[in-house]
């Protein structure tokens, strides 16, 4: 297992919320290629499967809560951020003008988790787990890669973050006078990576989080995305460095994004 100290600020965990869990599940095999295993839930709670890359598990896929329904949230993807304690960063995001969704909850048997709303609106669990965290998995087929935060104010959200989860920032990359800087960060072990961009104050759209999967061959994985149901919203492109990247929506219309690195 990892040093606890060197996980902090890492992404450990990626759920899905949606509307259709078997048809969610059945859509992500077959693109992906991720397995499946069931995940004994407490009796009366919602059925819990988790995603798998070979035999580790690397995050899970639920029905859309009634709470979330309620709230008018569709079906997404959220991200679970390691943390010292839970209550803490439930603290200082408060002190940071952030807002509590949800918690601070214990899960039995896996820990304890608080839902975070940054200042602009974008969303993410801090999560403290009952066991140390295992080491980071080595970039490959259906391992998340980057984590991106489009927001309204880049500079203010990078602030948030550093503050509540140690992010580190690495450097910022000039987009034009439309979009600004775009922001990369990165946990303070280098353990999880990802970008800040104010795509949401150029769409008129809610701040919100976007994950790469990486997959081994981009063209043909975009080909699965349309062949089962979901859409290509933009890509494949290019980016800064050689790598390719496509965003695609779901059959649900849970956003995520696939990943491929640069060839040679």
């Amino acid at each position: 297992m990892s040093n606890d100290s060197e996980n902090i600020g890492r992404f450990v965990w990626y759920e899905l919320m949606t509307s259709d869990p078997d048809a969610a599940k059945s859509f992500y095999q077959a693109v992906i290629g991720w397995g499946l295993q069931d995940w004994e839930t407490p009796e009366g709670a919602p059925a819990y499967s988790m995603w798998t890359v070979g035999e580790r598990p690397i995050g899970g896929v639920m029905p859309l809560p009634e709470e979330a329904k309620a709230a008018g949230a569709p079906p997404h993807w959220l991200a679970n951020v390691h943390v010292e304690d839970v209550d803490r960063a439930v603290a200082k995001a408060k002190e940071l003008g952030g807002s509590i969704l949800h918690g601070p909850e214990d899960i039995p048997k896996v820990g304890r988790f608080a839902l975070i709303q940054d200042p602009q609106g974008g969303i993410l669990s801090a999560l403290k787990t009952s066991e140390a965290q295992p080491p980071v998995m080595q970039p490959g087929q259906g391992v998340f890669t980057w984590n991106e935060l489009n927001t309204t104010d880049g500079a203010a959200a990078e602030e948030f973050y550093v503050a509540l989860f140690g992010l580190a920032p690495t450097k910022a990359e000039d987009m034009g006078p439309e979009l600004g800087l775009y922001r990369m960060f990165e946990s303070g072990s280098g353990a999880s990576r990802g970008g800040i961009s104010e795509m949401a104050k150029l769409k008129g759209t809610h701040p919100s989080w976007l994950y790469y999967v990486m997959v081994s061959d981009l063209d043909a994985t975009v080909a699965k995305v349309a062949e089962h149901g979901g859409q290509v919203v933009n890509g494949p492109m290019e980016v800064p460095g050689g790598d390719r990247v496509a965003q695609c929506l779901d059959p649900q219309g849970a956003a995520f994004a696939l990943h491929e690195a640069a060839k040679g």
